[in-house]
């Protein structure tokens, strides 16, 4: 009996030590979760559930409260089924969310009225783990449950159409130009992000990588690092010689056109709470001077005010706010800067709706080359959590925003992006920041699209008949008049040519038998389907004149003879296979007579020799030119039949001797 007493005795003093034990896990994590340090509450709570599940089954409503076993403690702690929530809120505020999943999968099993947004965050910890089927099942569950308040189900109706666009993104046809991958040699342990040109070949960043020469608590706090550019490479990477205060953040930072000024973000965070300003620091030397703060115009007491850029211009500073006169969340602000590079007191101005909504937008860059405002936003549809947007315009005549779309955006959340794209091209050559492979912590990435050549394709064809031209000359200029293809068409009456740039080009064409065209390429743009025939250059016919009639005499121009002889001098041939054999050609059957005439020079008798030899001389020109001898008739009229006077008033008229000294031919019959 005594040793039943001492195993009895035993038993129950192992039971309370070890729900003391529990008990320290909870009231530890629910310390560390009240402070929002979600790291160690994490830790705690893992600790807590391992050891509440080896002794109750974690299926049950609420399987193991520690205040049933231990009378002695006096602080009220987390029930099981309230830790597993607040392990799943732990992993999803460090954005972990392979840990986060399973606990939201298993407290949206719970009382709904208990836990009424599990369901929306395991549908976004889905979402962001790239189970779109499944997120959606979860946000369509949420919604029908009702609760939670109108603002989740608006934002878990907005999350259903992200998961829509993200499923038109990942079947987009020309995923085939980007290529996305981490930046080399800069992404370490701990958050890489923000990149800013300074140069060509400079460039700052804030990370939290380890500082060997920090204090213990300061070792991973954010700083601003320095990086010599090369080939879309970022090295000899440095910290910044600007200074920084202990237990304070600082980095986002911008930079004026001529690099003297810096715009910096500096923060602290105490408990769950972030206070952070804009400071200002000038460089003399190579040197940047102690940062001070701007005035009321940007910082306000009590908000938030961070991620400067600096427009090119030099006198317009964007930056991000959570100031309350806002349209909702954080916004994008701009104020007036003087040519000293000060912001001019009161003018700052909020971007608007057209840019703001009642969620995030942040990290603003502004693209001159191409005149576009590109930001960060989860307030808009797109792939989820943080999206890259670009508005065309500038300070007061913003666009409406367009998502940039897929791979630079994520499902995770993609913020801070810088290019050297060119107008064309604005994700030519991006560098950006994305906790997209990333269990905790933004790194840099780096984007590249191509512009492949593009081709314009044309057809000529008969405007009647629509079937294509054999033969056409094709040519083609682009809108500085500069000639871009020269060609003839095949029997297909095709033609094309491939170009880096869209442009408004003119094509023009011509084929014998018909009137020459011309047309104006169609609008395009770079993301319609290339290799589309967007030309139709239609011809019409020139109309067959008809036949000259019988009796009909037609005057032959530019037929010469050697002076006093029947000779054809080589300069009248081409007009000879021009009027007379093209003609016989064109109506095989018509036979003509070939007159010709001479002036009233020399006498009767040698000049109806003369005229009659020239004519011969004719005929046998066109015999050897293959028309039908018996189709020609030679006949010499002298100078019998002239159609201007030789003499006028008794005076030699040489303009009227010249217009008798001709050749004619008449249509005899057909």
């Amino acid at each position: 009996m005594k040793k039943i007493l001492l195993l009895l005795t035993i038993a129950t003093i192992t039971l309370n030590a070890s729900a003391q034990i529990v008990y320290d896990y909870i009231k530890a994590a629910d310390a560390y979760y009240n402070k929002a340090d979600y790291n160690s509450a994490a830790e705690y709570y893992e600790k807590y559930i391992n050891s509440a599940n080896k002794k109750i089954k974690s299926d049950a409503f609420d399987p193991y409260t520690v205040n049933a076993i231990n009378k002695k403690q006096k602080v009220a702690v987390s029930n099981y089924q309230q830790a597993v929530y607040k392990l799943a809120e732990c992993y999803r505020h460090l954005n972990y969310h392979v840990k986060a999943e399973p606990y939201y999968a298993q407290a949206a099993k719970f009382d709904s009225t208990q836990f009424p947004l599990a369901n929306y965050w395991l549908g976004k910890t889905l979402r962001a783990l790239a189970n779109y089927d499944a997120a959606e099942s979860a946000l369509t569950t949420f919604i029908s449950q009702g609760q939670g308040g109108s603002e989740y189900i608006t934002d878990a109706n907005k999350e259903i159409k992200n998961l829509k666009f993200i499923k038109s993104q990942l079947s987009k046809k020309d995923l085939s130009l980007y290529k996305v991958s981490k930046s080399s040699g800069i992404n370490t342990k701990g958050a890489t992000y923000a990149p800013v040109k300074v140069n060509d070949n400079t460039y700052l960043f804030t990370s939290t990588r380890a500082d060997s020469g920090a204090t213990k608590n300061n070792v991973h706090t954010n700083r601003i690092y320095t990086a010599t550019y090369s080939d879309g490479v970022l090295n000899e990477i440095k910290k910044t010689n600007i200074s920084q205060p202990e237990n304070i953040h600082q980095g986002v930072v911008a930079v004026t056109p001529n690099g003297n000024i810096m715009y910096l973000t500096r923060w602290s965070i105490t408990g769950a709470k972030k206070s952070a300003s804009l400071y200002s620091s000038k460089k003399t030397n190579n040197a940047w001077s102690e940062p001070t703060p701007l005035d009321s115009t940007i910082n306000i007491s009590g908000t938030n005010t961070q991620q400067p850029c600096v427009m090119s211009d030099g006198q317009h500073l964007i930056y991000t706010s959570d100031r309350k006169d806002g349209v909702g969340g954080y916004d994008l602000w701009y104020a007036q800067l003087d040519k000293e590079g000060n912001v001019i007191a009161g003018t700052s101005t909020n971007l608007g709706s057209n840019i703001n909504t009642v969620n995030d937008e942040q990290a603003p860059y502004y693209h001159t080359a191409s005149n576009q405002l590109v930001f960060s936003s989860n307030g808009y549809v797109g792939m989820g959590g943080y999206d890259f947007y670009a508005s065309k315009g500038n300070i007061g005549s913003f666009s409406t925003p367009e998502n940039l779309g897929y791979p630079l955006n994520s499902i995770k959340d993609d913020i801070y992006f810088s290019t050297n794209g060119n107008a064309k091209n604005i994700l030519g050559d991006v560098m950006f920041s994305s906790d997209r492979e990333s269990e905790c912590c933004l790194d840099m990435f780096v984007l590249t699209k191509e512009r492949p050549l593009k081709q314009i394709a044309g057809i000529v064809v008969d405007c009647e008949t629509n079937q294509p031209l054999n033969g056409a000359k094709v040519e083609v200029k682009g809108s500085a008049n500069n000639i871009v293809l020269n060609t003839t068409t095949a029997s297909d009456g095709a033609y094309s040519f491939t170009i880096e740039d869209f442009d408004n080009f003119t094509s023009s064409a011509t084929a014998e038998g018909y009137n020459p065209n011309s047309v104006q390429t169609a609008s395009i743009t770079d993301d319609m389907i290339i290799n589309q025939t967007l030309n139709v250059l239609c011809l019409q016919k020139i109309p067959t004149p008809e036949p000259p009639k019988v009796d009909t005499v037609i005057v032959m121009d530019n037929i010469y003879f050697a002076f006093n002889k029947s000779d054809i001098l080589p300069e009248s041939h081409a007009a000879i296979d021009e009027q007379i054999v093209a003609l016989m050609n064109k109506y095989p059957t018509m036979a003509i007579e070939i007159g010709g005439h001479t002036d009233s020079q020399g006498s009767d008798e040698y000049n109806m020799a003369l005229s009659k030899a020239r004519a011969e001389s004719v005929k046998k020109y066109l015999v050897s030119k293959g028309i039908d001898a018996s189709r020609l008739e030679a006949v010499g009229y002298g100078e019998t039949k002239p159609i201007a006077p030789n003499t006028i008033d008794g005076k030699d008229n040489p303009e009227g001797r010249k217009k008798n000294r001709r050749t004619e031919f008449k249509v005899l019959h057909y």
